[in-house]
């Protein structure tokens, strides 16, 4: 049955009419941390009974408290925990060689690469990276290249970046993704390149590895106010200094009021990324409210879905970690 989904669409409905393509399921998530969209999405998919929940963050106790909000609501489903930071690449490395030591997981079935900062101040990993690009993208790319033997392995794998529209922000700055360590940094251009990234990152493994039945997808989940994400943001600043960048870029988005999502709603469209049968042959689509996004009526930027776009920054991605992934 085909069901019309739109911004009002909640991640509790996908769920109940997707339930037969999330039962069964191993399904690992990055920043599922209490109060956020990550955490909102797998305790209601956990409804539907997925085999295993593998939640991956920095900090493993707060990680706890999600896996203990599953187990309250189903307590059949397993879950595993997986400390990562993503901001450090010894630390992706790390995570993705417990993964791949885990004799007794055969598969991964969907990875969503959730876990974000936003419009943070400017700072440099220790791998000599723009934090927000560092943590948003680059760890994100590692870390999957890593895993993917195991998410080929499954019958159905796919592959979800959680990118924003805020990717309405800034292309990829090719001559200065480093913003000349902080001479020409803009917290909102820098989140903007970030968010580039993940939509681009979609389109490439779309693009090299759909041949090998692997589904790849972009999404931008809506405005959520309160979340982890904005933990950085002082609203009453950051907001005008938002606006500003919108005027100066022309996007429309400088001039009119935000329309805030609920979490549920916000993560309706991670559900449908994840599960939905129907976007088989949308593979490597930016998603909003539970459909493919439209570049004619919504905020799609050309840079962010452009292949050859998508080629160069997974050239350049190599290249800042250290490792070729020639598909």
């Amino acid at each position: 049955m085909t069901h019309a989904y739109n911004s009002s669409t909640t991640a509790a409905e996908l769920t109940g009419h997707l339930a037969t393509e999330i039962q069964g399921k191993v399904i690992l998530v990055t920043g599922p941390s209490p109060n956020s969209i990550g955490a909102t999405f797998v305790e209601t998919i956990a409804h539907a009974r997925p085999l295993l929940l593998i939640l991956a963050g920095r900090n493993t106790v707060t990680l706890r408290q999600t896996a203990d909000a599953i187990i309250a609501v189903a307590p059949e489903v397993s879950v595993r925990l997986l400390q990562i930071d993503l901001a450090l690449l010894s630390s992706v490395r790390e995570a993705a060689s417990e993964i791949n030591s885990w004799t007794d997981l055969p598969c991964i079935d969907v990875l969503v690469n959730n876990a974000g900062i936003m419009a943070t101040g400017f700072a440099l990993t220790e791998d000599g990276h723009e934090r927000q690009f560092a943590t948003n993208h680059l760890g994100h790319f590692l870390f999957t290249n890593l895993v993917i033997e195991k998410i080929l392995k499954s019958a159905s794998p796919r592959v979800v970046n959680v990118s924003s529209d805020g990717h309405r922000l800034s292309p990829i700055r090719w001559g200065d993704h480093n913003f000349q360590n902080e001479e020409t940094y803009n917290k909102w251009v820098a989140y903007g390149q970030s968010k580039t990234s993940n939509i681009l990152m979609a389109v490439s493994l779309a693009q090299k590895l759909g041949s090998k039945g692997l589904l790849a997808y972009s999404l931008h989940p809506g405005v959520i106010f309160g979340t982890t994400l904005a933990r950085d943001v002082d609203w009453t600043i950051d907001l005008p200094e938002l606006r500003a960048v919108d005027r100066f870029l022309g996007n429309k988005e400088g001039w009119m009021d935000f329309k805030p999502k609920s979490p549920q709603e916000g993560a309706a469209t991670h559900v449908y990324a994840a599960f939905e049968p129907t976007i088989r042959d949308h593979n490597g689509a930016y998603l909003q409210d539970s459909h493919v996004a439209d570049p004619w009526t919504e905020t799609v930027k050309p840079w962010a879905t452009d292949k050859l776009e998508a080629e160069r920054l997974w050239r350049l991605s190599e290249k800042l970690v250290g490792q070729e992934f020639p598909y």
